[in-house]
Parts: structure tokens; sequence; C-alpha cells
């Protein structure tokens, strides 16, 4: 059977499917992070404190990540998709009645285990079905409907919360990912390479253990771990300072701020097909270069500045998530769903770890404390790409893997 190719009704339809699929998932993922200094004054706890709304949430998903990789191998791609997006939809409607703080952890870490079942099972989906030469674009168009996800959700929570509540709002967020998910449930195409097949633990851990072995998915899912834990205590503690003096900026403002997050959207496709086209080890340096540049710029004072700032930052980080989750795909050469969960286990683990110890940073250094350890994750990320880089993965005819010890990449 055919793969779906760039230009066809297939892939624009499994493009649409994927975007409004990343949309919904990010909007419910991180509808708490502007509302963390909310939380804050409502129920009177720190910022680290705060920000277990989102990082409960993230390492739910991530240890879940491990497993339902394996279970869509059984059940299907689409069909576990299908649920993860429409029970994470009802959570969110949910959370907006709970009672106190400890119930909306209880009811966000639910949600970390059932969206799941969309991230790791989509970029499978993807590798499996979309040609390899047309993998970066859509892979680019799926992570530009999460930047958008993420930017619109904070949007629209920043002005429902300061008009209304915090609870109307992220009932709302709930009520537009149902939505959300209809459209994708109707329009992406069915799975024709999926070969279903029985869950053995044993050969889950020996498949894992396995990707742990090789050295460059063990360099990529470093990066993850990096690339996400820097961006997500950016995003969690800029609130805190613009709210503050001397910006002293409303809730609805700060929403507004978070609209840079299309520049995602530009970025995450754009670098893909560069990385197809030039080699994805040039291309992932450049984007950690930009992220880096765009953190040390949020340090000056002036509003302007400190916006302009955000912009780049956010631009290289589409960018490199982009390139680096694409590449998982074209590394694996089987148990491509595993190697994938393994990618976000990293990935998500590194916005739990790094969106709660960010806290510590600011209420210890203040925003000079979050820069430096976001500059210090960045450097690591790139001392991990540059050795990525000297190891040269190529497939043969067959399909076997071949691994050399290069200064280039394919």
């Amino acid at each position: 059977m055919s793969y779906i190719q760039k230009g066809t009704v297939a892939f624009r339809k499994t493009c649409v499917a994927l975007f409004f699929a990343g949309f919904s998932t990010f909007a419910i993922m991180y509808s708490t992070q502007p509302l963390l200094p909310v939380f804050s004054r409502v129920f009177h706890i720190p910022p680290a404190v705060a920000s277990l709304s989102l990082s409960l949430t993230t390492v739910a998903l991530a240890v879940s990540m491990l497993f339902v990789g394996s279970l869509s191998e059984v059940k299907g791609r689409k069909p576990l998709m299908i649920f993860s997006l429409f029970a994470a939809s009802l959570l969110a409607i949910l959370i907006a009645f709970v009672p106190n703080y400890h119930i909306l952890l209880i009811i966000r870490a639910l949600e970390g285990i059932v969206l799941a079942g969309l991230p790791a099972v989509a970029m499978a989906y993807l590798s499996e079905e979309i040609e390899p030469a047309s993998l970066g674009i859509a892979m680019g168009l799926y992570i530009s409907g999460n930047s958008i996800g993420g930017m619109s959700g904070r949007i629209i929570i920043g002005m429902l919360s300061d008009y209304t509540n915090w609870r109307v709002a992220l009932g709302s967020m709930g009520v537009l990912s149902i939505f959300a998910s209809l459209i994708f449930c109707y329009l992406l195409p069915e799975s024709k390479h999926f070969q279903p097949r029985s869950f053995e633990i044993r050969k889950l851990l020996k498949s894992m253990t396995n990707h742990l072995k090789d050295p460059g998915l063990l360099c990529l899912y470093g990066i993850a771990f990096f690339l996400m834990g820097s961006f997500v205590t950016l995003f969690n503690y800029i609130s805190y300072q613009l709210m503050a003096p001397p910006y002293s900026l409303s809730q609805t403002i700060v929403g507004w701020i978070f609209v840079i997050y299309i520049v995602g959207t530009f970025s995450s496709t754009w670098m893909g097909r560069l990385a197809d086209k030039r080699g994805r080890g040039q291309m992932l340096w450049v984007a950690l270069l930009i992220m880096a540049s765009g953190a040390g710029i949020t340090f000056g004072k002036p509003l302007t500045l400190k916006i302009l700032g955000i912009a780049i930052f956010t631009f290289g980080y589409f960018g490199s998530h982009s390139i680096a989750s694409s590449w998982v795909g074209k590394r694996a050469i089987h148990d491509k769903a595993q190697a994938s969960s393994l990618y976000l286990f990293f990935f998500y683990a590194g916005s739990s770890i790094g969106g709660t110890v960010g806290g510590i940073f600011w209420s210890t250094f203040g925003w000079g404390g979050v820069i430096s350890m976001i500059l210090s994750f960045l450097l690591l990320a790139l001392i991990l790409s540059i050795r990525l880089n000297s190891i040269e993965p190529s497939i043969n005819r067959q399909g076997s893997f071949i691994c050399t010890n290069k200064n280039n990449n394919s």
C-alpha cells in the first residue's frame, strides 16, 4: 500500500485533523499556565506549588506515554487518539466545578493520563502513514497545531478569567476541545500500514531498553528534556513578572502576549522543511542558538524588549522540537511508537521538573535566576546535539540500521 504523499487530499485531511488534535491537546494541557498567579492569590500558595497544576499533568502524561504507545499497537492508532481527546475534553469541563486545589490537582493528573493517548500515537501514525520525504513538513504542521492550541488556550483563559473567573475559563476550554475532537474524528484517514500486535510487557521493556541503548536516540531524549524544561520554565514565570510592578499588566494583556506563539506555527514548518533539505543537525544547532538569544533578551527591562525576546525564544523552541521529534521517527527502525513514547517521556519530564524547579529559582533569585537556569539547560542541549551530529544514521535498501561515526548527518 502506498504512503500518503504531499499534495494529496489524504495528506491535507491528515494535517488538518492532527492540527486540531494538537490544538485540543495543548490547549487543555497548558490551560492552567496563565492562571498560576491567580491560583497563588486565590488558594494562598507559592509559585512552585501553583506550578504543580501543570507539572502534575505533564508528569502523569510522561509516565502514561511509556505504555500508551504499546496499547496503540493492540487497539490501533486512531481509536486510541479519539478516546484520548474526548476523555480529556470532558475532564476539562469537570475541573470547573472542583471544590478545592487538591481536587483540582487530582483531575489535572487524570487529564495527563488520558492526554497521553494523543502525542506519542500521533507521531507514530505520521511515521507509518506519511511518505518519508514529506514527514518533516507533516510533523511541522502537527506541531504548529500544538503552538496554536497553546497560544489560543492562554489567550482565551486569560480573557475569560479576567472578565468572569478561572472556573468559567477552564470549562469553556473543555467545550472548545469537544468540537476540535469531532473534527479530528471525521477527517483523519484510517491507518493503512498499521499492523496490530498483542501486548506483552516483556517485549515492551525489551523494546524500550533497545531504544535507550541507541546513542543517537539517547541524545534526542536528552535534548527533549532540556528543550521542554526551558520552554515551560520561561512561560510559567513570565506572568508573575509581568503582572507585578513596574509592568502591572492585567490577566487579559498577559494572555494576549501569548499570541507570540504564532511564530511557532511558522518556525515548526519552515525549519522542518529546511531540516529535510539541509540536514537536521545543522538546523537544530541554529534553532537552539535562537532560543538562547531570545532567553537572554528577556533579561532586559523594557517591556518591548521582553516581548521581542519571548518571540525569538518561541521561534527557536518550536523549530527545535519539530526537528528533534521528526528525527526520532527517522532514526528508530522498529517499534516507532515506543521510540516516540520515550522521546515524549523525557520531553514532559523536562516540563515537570524544569517547570517546578524554575519556581524555586524565581522565588530565590528572581528573573535572573530563571534565565540562568534556562541558558544552562540550552547549553546542555547544544552539547548533546553536537554529539548527535557525530552519529550518522542511515538505512539501507532492506531497511536495516547502520550506525557510523562521521562528523556529518544524513
